[in-house]
Protein backbone atom coordinates (compact mmCIF):
# COMPACT_ATOMS: atom_id res chain seq x y z
CA UNK A 1 0.00 0.00 0.00
CA UNK A 2 1.37 3.39 -1.01
CA UNK A 3 1.11 6.00 1.74
CA UNK A 4 -1.11 8.88 0.65
CA UNK A 5 0.58 12.28 0.82
CA UNK A 6 -0.82 15.81 0.72
CA UNK A 7 1.90 18.41 0.10
CA UNK A 8 1.21 21.74 1.81
CA UNK A 9 2.85 24.37 -0.39
CA UNK A 10 2.87 27.66 -2.26
CA UNK A 11 4.10 26.85 -5.80
CA UNK A 12 7.82 26.52 -5.18
CA UNK A 13 9.44 24.33 -2.52
CA UNK A 14 6.44 21.98 -2.70
CA UNK A 15 7.03 21.18 -6.38
CA UNK A 16 10.76 20.66 -5.74
CA UNK A 17 10.13 18.30 -2.83
CA UNK A 18 7.74 16.33 -5.01
CA UNK A 19 10.22 16.13 -7.91
CA UNK A 20 13.22 14.97 -5.91
CA UNK A 21 11.61 12.82 -3.22
CA UNK A 22 8.09 11.68 -4.15
CA UNK A 23 7.85 11.67 -7.96
CA UNK A 24 9.44 8.29 -8.67
CA UNK A 25 9.00 6.84 -5.18
CA UNK A 26 6.73 3.73 -5.32
CA UNK A 27 6.10 3.91 -1.56
CA UNK A 28 4.06 7.12 -1.79
CA UNK A 29 1.08 8.49 -3.68
CA UNK A 30 0.76 12.28 -3.69
CA UNK A 31 -2.98 12.94 -3.84
CA UNK A 32 -2.71 16.72 -4.05
CA UNK A 33 -0.95 19.97 -3.29
CA UNK A 34 -2.41 22.83 -1.28
CA UNK A 35 -1.53 26.45 -2.07
CA UNK A 36 -1.10 29.55 0.13
CA UNK A 37 0.70 32.94 0.24
CA UNK A 38 0.41 33.73 -3.50
CA UNK A 39 -3.03 34.90 -4.77
CA UNK A 40 -4.81 32.86 -7.43
CA UNK A 41 -2.46 29.87 -7.74
CA UNK A 42 -4.81 27.21 -6.41
CA UNK A 43 -7.30 25.17 -8.44
CA UNK A 44 -4.62 24.36 -11.02
CA UNK A 45 -3.06 20.98 -11.73
CA UNK A 46 0.53 19.83 -11.49
CA UNK A 47 0.79 18.49 -15.06
CA UNK A 48 1.35 14.84 -15.94
CA UNK A 49 4.20 15.86 -18.27
CA UNK A 50 6.24 16.83 -15.19
CA UNK A 51 4.60 14.61 -12.58
CA UNK A 52 5.93 11.42 -14.21
CA UNK A 53 4.69 7.92 -14.99
CA UNK A 54 3.12 7.32 -11.56
CA UNK A 55 0.78 10.28 -12.16
CA UNK A 56 -0.72 9.95 -15.68
CA UNK A 57 -3.52 12.39 -14.81
CA UNK A 58 -1.35 14.95 -13.06
CA UNK A 59 -1.94 16.13 -9.48
CA UNK A 60 -4.63 18.62 -8.41
CA UNK A 61 -3.78 21.81 -6.48
CA UNK A 62 -6.26 23.02 -3.86
CA UNK A 63 -6.63 25.96 -1.49
CA UNK A 64 -5.00 25.42 1.90
CA UNK A 65 -8.35 26.39 3.44
CA UNK A 66 -9.59 22.91 2.49
CA UNK A 67 -6.86 21.10 4.44
CA UNK A 68 -9.03 19.11 6.88
CA UNK A 69 -11.63 18.24 4.24
CA UNK A 70 -8.93 16.91 1.88
CA UNK A 71 -7.26 14.82 4.56
CA UNK A 72 -10.53 13.09 5.34
CA UNK A 73 -11.97 12.75 1.83
CA UNK A 74 -8.73 11.47 0.27
CA UNK A 75 -7.60 9.29 3.18
CA UNK A 76 -4.35 11.22 3.59
CA UNK A 77 -1.69 9.47 5.71
CA UNK A 78 0.90 12.27 5.80
CA UNK A 79 0.92 16.02 5.21
CA UNK A 80 4.31 17.30 4.03
CA UNK A 81 4.78 20.97 4.90
CA UNK A 82 6.73 22.58 2.04
CA UNK A 83 6.84 26.37 1.92
CA UNK A 84 8.82 29.18 3.48
CA UNK A 85 8.79 32.28 5.69
CA UNK A 86 6.23 31.22 8.24
CA UNK A 87 6.52 31.50 12.00
CA UNK A 88 7.30 28.42 14.03
CA UNK A 89 3.88 28.90 15.60
CA UNK A 90 2.16 28.80 12.20
CA UNK A 91 4.08 25.67 11.20
CA UNK A 92 2.77 23.96 14.33
CA UNK A 93 -0.79 25.24 13.85
CA UNK A 94 -0.76 23.50 10.48
CA UNK A 95 0.68 20.41 12.15
CA UNK A 96 -2.15 20.41 14.67
CA UNK A 97 -4.77 20.91 11.97
CA UNK A 98 -3.31 17.99 10.01
CA UNK A 99 -3.03 15.71 13.00
CA UNK A 100 -6.49 16.54 14.36
CA UNK A 101 -7.88 15.50 10.97
CA UNK A 102 -6.04 12.16 11.26
CA UNK A 103 -2.80 12.63 9.29
CA UNK A 104 0.85 12.60 10.30
CA UNK A 105 2.96 15.69 9.60
CA UNK A 106 6.43 15.72 8.05
CA UNK A 107 9.17 18.19 7.07
CA UNK A 108 11.70 17.06 4.45
CA UNK A 109 15.24 18.18 5.21
CA UNK A 110 18.34 19.18 3.23
CA UNK A 111 19.78 15.66 2.86
CA UNK A 112 16.66 14.40 1.10
CA UNK A 113 16.03 17.48 -1.04
CA UNK A 114 19.39 19.03 -1.99
CA UNK A 115 20.70 18.17 -5.47
CA UNK A 116 24.51 17.96 -5.91
CA UNK A 117 26.11 20.08 -8.61
CA UNK A 118 29.13 19.10 -10.71
CA UNK A 119 30.32 22.73 -10.44
CA UNK A 120 31.35 24.88 -7.49
CA UNK A 121 28.15 26.29 -6.00
CA UNK A 122 27.55 29.29 -3.73
CA UNK A 123 24.15 29.84 -2.12
CA UNK A 124 22.77 33.18 -0.91
CA UNK A 125 19.81 32.71 1.45
CA UNK A 126 18.19 34.59 4.34
CA UNK A 127 16.39 34.38 7.66
CA UNK A 128 13.38 36.40 6.40
CA UNK A 129 12.01 37.63 3.08
CA UNK A 130 13.47 41.05 2.24
CA UNK A 131 16.54 40.72 4.46
CA UNK A 132 18.89 41.71 1.65
CA UNK A 133 19.71 38.67 -0.49
CA UNK A 134 19.13 40.35 -3.84
CA UNK A 135 21.71 43.17 -3.56
CA UNK A 136 24.36 40.61 -2.66
CA UNK A 137 23.37 38.22 -5.47
CA UNK A 138 23.45 41.09 -7.96
CA UNK A 139 26.94 42.07 -6.81
CA UNK A 140 28.02 38.55 -7.72
CA UNK A 141 26.37 38.56 -11.16
CA UNK A 142 28.06 41.90 -11.85
CA UNK A 143 31.46 40.56 -10.77
CA UNK A 144 31.36 37.16 -12.51
CA UNK A 145 28.94 37.74 -15.43
CA UNK A 146 28.34 34.66 -17.55
CA UNK A 147 30.88 32.58 -15.68
CA UNK A 148 28.16 32.29 -13.05
CA UNK A 149 24.82 30.57 -13.62
CA UNK A 150 22.22 32.50 -11.62
CA UNK A 151 19.63 29.90 -10.58
CA UNK A 152 16.74 31.57 -8.84
CA UNK A 153 14.31 30.06 -6.34
CA UNK A 154 11.04 29.20 -8.18
CA UNK A 155 8.12 31.47 -8.94
CA UNK A 156 6.06 29.27 -11.31
CA UNK A 157 2.67 30.97 -11.28
CA UNK A 158 1.78 30.44 -14.95
CA UNK A 159 1.70 27.42 -17.29
CA UNK A 160 3.87 24.88 -15.52
CA UNK A 161 4.84 22.77 -18.56
CA UNK A 162 6.18 25.86 -20.34
CA UNK A 163 7.99 26.86 -17.14
CA UNK A 164 9.69 23.51 -16.48
CA UNK A 165 13.12 24.91 -17.44
CA UNK A 166 13.43 28.66 -18.00
CA UNK A 167 16.46 30.55 -19.31
CA UNK A 168 16.48 34.37 -19.36
CA UNK A 169 19.25 36.12 -21.27
CA UNK A 170 17.52 39.35 -22.39
CA UNK A 171 14.70 41.62 -21.22
CA UNK A 172 12.78 40.38 -24.26
CA UNK A 173 12.89 36.88 -22.78
CA UNK A 174 11.05 38.22 -19.73
CA UNK A 175 8.36 39.75 -21.95
CA UNK A 176 7.91 36.56 -23.97
CA UNK A 177 7.56 34.50 -20.77
CA UNK A 178 5.00 37.00 -19.42
CA UNK A 179 6.95 37.29 -16.18
CA UNK A 180 5.17 38.70 -13.15
CA UNK A 181 6.35 41.77 -11.24
CA UNK A 182 7.84 39.47 -8.58
CA UNK A 183 9.86 37.59 -11.19
CA UNK A 184 11.07 40.78 -12.87
CA UNK A 185 12.18 42.19 -9.52
CA UNK A 186 14.60 39.28 -9.22
CA UNK A 187 15.66 38.79 -12.85
CA UNK A 188 16.09 42.25 -14.38
CA UNK A 189 19.13 43.27 -12.32
CA UNK A 190 21.05 40.11 -13.19
CA UNK A 191 20.27 40.45 -16.90
CA UNK A 192 21.34 44.11 -16.80
CA UNK A 193 24.64 42.86 -15.32
CA UNK A 194 25.15 40.63 -18.37
CA UNK A 195 24.32 37.39 -16.55
CA UNK A 196 21.91 34.60 -17.50
CA UNK A 197 19.11 33.68 -15.09
CA UNK A 198 17.69 30.18 -14.80
CA UNK A 199 14.45 29.23 -13.04
CA UNK A 200 11.35 27.08 -13.45
CA UNK A 201 9.85 23.94 -11.95
CA UNK A 202 12.24 20.98 -12.31
CA UNK A 203 15.41 22.10 -10.55
CA UNK A 204 17.57 19.07 -11.32
CA UNK A 205 16.92 19.59 -15.05
CA UNK A 206 17.58 23.31 -14.61
CA UNK A 207 20.90 22.65 -12.87
CA UNK A 208 22.10 20.17 -15.50
CA UNK A 209 21.26 22.60 -18.31
CA UNK A 210 23.02 25.48 -16.54
CA UNK A 211 26.13 23.40 -15.82
CA UNK A 212 26.66 22.98 -19.58
CA UNK A 213 26.93 26.76 -20.07
CA UNK A 214 28.61 28.11 -16.95
CA UNK A 215 31.75 27.68 -14.90
CA UNK A 216 30.10 28.20 -11.48
CA UNK A 217 26.59 28.21 -9.99
CA UNK A 218 24.87 30.70 -7.71
CA UNK A 219 21.75 29.58 -5.86
CA UNK A 220 19.80 32.85 -5.57
CA UNK A 221 17.45 32.00 -2.71
CA UNK A 222 13.85 33.09 -2.26
CA UNK A 223 11.94 33.99 0.90
CA UNK A 224 13.89 32.35 3.74
CA UNK A 225 14.05 28.90 2.17
CA UNK A 226 17.15 26.71 2.40
CA UNK A 227 18.89 25.83 -0.90
CA UNK A 228 17.60 23.28 -3.37
CA UNK A 229 21.27 22.48 -4.12
CA UNK A 230 24.13 21.40 -1.85
CA UNK A 231 26.33 24.49 -1.50
CA UNK A 232 30.11 24.68 -1.22
CA UNK A 233 29.52 27.97 0.60
CA UNK A 234 26.26 29.02 2.28
CA UNK A 235 25.82 32.75 2.91
CA UNK A 236 22.79 33.72 4.99
CA UNK A 237 21.54 37.30 5.35
CA UNK A 238 19.95 38.18 8.71
CA UNK A 239 17.97 41.41 9.07
CA UNK A 240 18.84 43.69 12.02
CA UNK A 241 15.39 45.30 11.70
CA UNK A 242 13.81 41.92 12.48
CA UNK A 243 16.31 40.78 15.08
CA UNK A 244 15.22 37.61 16.82
CA UNK A 245 13.30 36.38 13.76
CA UNK A 246 16.31 34.25 12.84
CA UNK A 247 15.22 31.86 15.64
CA UNK A 248 11.47 32.28 15.18
CA UNK A 249 10.72 31.58 11.50
CA UNK A 250 10.83 28.45 9.37
CA UNK A 251 12.98 27.53 7.56
CA UNK A 252 15.07 30.67 8.19
CA UNK A 253 16.38 29.17 11.42
CA UNK A 254 17.61 26.17 9.40
CA UNK A 255 19.64 28.57 7.25
CA UNK A 256 20.92 30.47 10.30
CA UNK A 257 22.18 27.26 11.92
CA UNK A 258 23.76 25.90 8.70
CA UNK A 259 25.39 29.13 7.45
CA UNK A 260 29.11 29.40 6.73
CA UNK A 261 28.79 33.20 6.66
CA UNK A 262 26.08 35.28 8.33
CA UNK A 263 25.67 38.78 6.90
CA UNK A 264 23.87 41.12 9.31
CA UNK A 265 22.15 43.65 7.06
CA UNK A 266 20.67 47.12 7.82
CA UNK A 267 22.65 47.26 11.05
CA UNK A 268 22.88 51.08 11.14
CA UNK A 269 19.06 51.22 11.32
CA UNK A 270 19.02 49.00 14.42
CA UNK A 271 22.39 48.55 16.13
CA UNK A 272 20.83 46.84 19.15
CA UNK A 273 19.12 44.42 16.78
CA UNK A 274 22.39 43.70 15.01
CA UNK A 275 23.99 42.87 18.36
CA UNK A 276 21.12 40.48 19.20
CA UNK A 277 21.53 38.68 15.85
CA UNK A 278 25.24 38.32 16.55
CA UNK A 279 24.55 36.95 20.05
CA UNK A 280 22.07 34.42 18.63
CA UNK A 281 24.60 33.33 16.03
CA UNK A 282 27.18 32.73 18.76
CA UNK A 283 24.67 30.53 20.61
CA UNK A 284 23.50 28.32 17.74
CA UNK A 285 26.19 28.60 15.04
CA UNK A 286 29.50 29.70 16.61
CA UNK A 287 31.55 28.50 13.62
CA UNK A 288 29.88 30.95 11.21
CA UNK A 289 31.81 34.01 10.09
CA UNK A 290 29.87 37.18 11.04
CA UNK A 291 29.89 40.19 8.71
CA UNK A 292 28.02 43.44 9.35
CA UNK A 293 27.21 45.06 6.01
CA UNK A 294 24.87 48.01 5.60
CA UNK A 295 22.46 48.38 2.69
CA UNK A 296 22.61 51.92 1.34
CA UNK A 297 19.47 53.22 -0.47
CA UNK A 298 19.83 55.91 -3.13
CA UNK A 299 17.04 57.92 -4.75
CA UNK A 300 17.25 59.29 -8.28
CA UNK A 301 15.24 62.49 -7.81
CA UNK A 302 14.68 65.52 -5.57
CA UNK A 303 11.43 65.01 -3.67
CA UNK A 304 11.94 67.12 -0.56
CA UNK A 305 8.59 68.53 0.59
CA UNK A 306 6.71 66.68 -2.17
CA UNK A 307 3.72 64.39 -1.66
CA UNK A 308 4.71 60.85 -2.56
CA UNK A 309 3.32 57.32 -2.51
CA UNK A 310 5.71 54.43 -1.92
CA UNK A 311 5.66 51.16 -3.88
CA UNK A 312 7.62 48.42 -2.16
CA UNK A 313 8.71 44.90 -3.09
CA UNK A 314 5.58 42.80 -2.54
CA UNK A 315 6.89 39.73 -0.68
CA UNK A 316 8.98 41.87 1.70
CA UNK A 317 5.98 43.76 3.06
CA UNK A 318 3.40 40.96 2.82
CA UNK A 319 4.50 37.55 4.15
CA UNK A 320 7.93 39.05 4.93
CA UNK A 321 6.20 41.05 7.67
CA UNK A 322 7.98 44.39 7.07
CA UNK A 323 5.84 47.57 7.39
CA UNK A 324 8.09 49.26 4.80
CA UNK A 325 11.13 48.73 2.62
CA UNK A 326 13.92 50.65 0.86
CA UNK A 327 11.47 53.05 -0.83
CA UNK A 328 10.15 54.29 2.51
CA UNK A 329 13.65 54.68 3.99
CA UNK A 330 14.91 56.64 0.97
CA UNK A 331 11.82 58.89 0.81
CA UNK A 332 12.03 59.72 4.53
CA UNK A 333 15.71 60.58 4.22
CA UNK A 334 14.92 62.76 1.19
CA UNK A 335 12.36 64.76 3.18
CA UNK A 336 9.24 63.75 1.24
CA UNK A 337 5.67 63.82 2.59
CA UNK A 338 4.49 60.21 2.43
CA UNK A 339 0.84 59.58 1.55
CA UNK A 340 -0.76 56.32 2.67
CA UNK A 341 -2.37 54.47 -0.29
CA UNK A 342 -4.48 52.27 1.99
CA UNK A 343 -7.85 54.01 1.60
CA UNK A 344 -7.48 54.23 -2.20
CA UNK A 345 -6.91 50.49 -2.74
CA UNK A 346 -9.18 48.55 -5.09
CA UNK A 347 -9.84 44.87 -5.80
CA UNK A 348 -7.08 42.44 -4.87
CA UNK A 349 -4.93 45.29 -3.52
CA UNK A 350 -7.66 46.03 -0.98
CA UNK A 351 -7.75 42.33 -0.10
CA UNK A 352 -3.97 42.37 0.37
CA UNK A 353 -4.32 45.09 3.02
CA UNK A 354 -6.98 43.04 4.82
CA UNK A 355 -4.57 40.12 5.01
CA UNK A 356 -1.47 42.23 5.79
CA UNK A 357 -2.67 45.39 7.65
CA UNK A 358 0.82 46.11 9.00
CA UNK A 359 1.94 47.52 5.59
CA UNK A 360 -0.92 49.97 4.94
CA UNK A 361 1.38 53.01 4.65
CA UNK A 362 3.09 51.62 1.53
CA UNK A 363 1.81 49.94 -1.63
CA UNK A 364 2.94 46.33 -2.13
CA UNK A 365 3.98 45.74 -5.75
CA UNK A 366 1.46 42.95 -6.24
CA UNK A 367 1.53 41.79 -9.84
CA UNK A 368 0.95 38.05 -10.05
CA UNK A 369 -1.60 38.44 -12.86
CA UNK A 370 -2.73 40.98 -15.46
CA UNK A 371 -5.81 41.68 -13.35
CA UNK A 372 -3.71 42.42 -10.28
CA UNK A 373 -1.44 44.77 -12.25
CA UNK A 374 -4.49 46.63 -13.52
CA UNK A 375 -5.78 47.00 -9.96
CA UNK A 376 -2.36 48.19 -8.80
CA UNK A 377 -2.37 50.79 -11.58
CA UNK A 378 -5.92 51.88 -10.73
CA UNK A 379 -4.98 52.31 -7.06
CA UNK A 380 -1.99 54.49 -7.96
CA UNK A 381 -4.06 56.66 -10.31
CA UNK A 382 -6.43 57.52 -7.44
CA UNK A 383 -3.61 58.88 -5.27
CA UNK A 384 -3.21 62.66 -4.95
CA UNK A 385 0.56 62.77 -5.04
CA UNK A 386 3.35 64.60 -6.86
CA UNK A 387 5.54 61.50 -7.29
CA UNK A 388 5.45 57.74 -6.93
CA UNK A 389 8.59 56.35 -5.31
CA UNK A 390 9.44 52.81 -6.42
CA UNK A 391 11.41 50.75 -3.93
CA UNK A 392 11.22 47.62 -6.09
CA UNK A 393 14.42 46.41 -7.80
CA UNK A 394 12.82 46.58 -11.27
CA UNK A 395 11.62 49.21 -13.72
CA UNK A 396 7.85 49.51 -13.29
CA UNK A 397 7.37 52.10 -16.04
CA UNK A 398 6.95 49.54 -18.81
CA UNK A 399 4.27 47.63 -16.93
CA UNK A 400 2.24 50.27 -15.09
CA UNK A 401 0.85 53.29 -16.96
CA UNK A 402 0.22 55.46 -13.92
CA UNK A 403 0.50 59.00 -15.37
CA UNK A 404 2.61 60.06 -12.38
CA UNK A 405 6.33 60.85 -12.28
CA UNK A 406 8.09 57.71 -11.08
CA UNK A 407 11.19 58.07 -8.90
CA UNK A 408 13.37 54.99 -8.50
CA UNK A 409 15.24 53.86 -5.42
CA UNK A 410 18.32 51.67 -5.75
CA UNK A 411 20.10 49.95 -2.90
CA UNK A 412 23.40 48.14 -2.55
CA UNK A 413 25.82 46.99 0.12
CA UNK A 414 28.67 49.15 1.33
CA UNK A 415 31.57 47.82 -0.75
CA UNK A 416 34.16 47.84 2.06
CA UNK A 417 31.87 46.10 4.53
CA UNK A 418 30.86 43.32 2.14
CA UNK A 419 34.45 42.77 0.90
CA UNK A 420 35.17 39.86 3.32
CA UNK A 421 32.20 37.97 1.88
CA UNK A 422 33.36 38.49 -1.70
CA UNK A 423 36.84 37.32 -0.70
CA UNK A 424 35.46 34.05 0.73
CA UNK A 425 33.37 33.49 -2.40
CA UNK A 426 36.41 34.00 -4.66
CA UNK A 427 38.37 31.51 -2.54
CA UNK A 428 35.65 28.84 -2.87
CA UNK A 429 35.31 29.40 -6.61
CA UNK A 430 39.10 29.25 -7.07
CA UNK A 431 39.28 32.75 -8.56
Amino acid sequence: MRRKILIIGAAGRDFHNFNVFYRANPNYEVVGFTAAQIPGIEERKYPHEIAGVLYPNGIPIYSENRLEELIKSKGVDECAFSYSDVSHEQVMHLACRSMAAGASYVLLGPRETMVKSTKKLVAVCATRTGAGKSPLSKMLSKKYGRKLAIIRHPMPYGELVKQEVQRFETMKDLDEAKCTIEEREEYEGHIANGAIVWAGVDYEKILRAAEKEHQYVLWDGGNNDFPFYKPDLLIVVADALRAGNELQYYPGEVNFRMADIIVISKYSQNRKGAKLVEENAEKVNPKAKIVRADIVPKIDGKIKGKRVAIIEDGPTVTHGGMPYGAGWVAAKRAGAKIVSPFKYAVGSIKETYKKYPHCKHVLPAMGYSDKQMRELTETIKKLKVDYVVSGTPMNLEGLLHIHRPLVHVSYSYDAKEIAPVLKEIAKVLGE
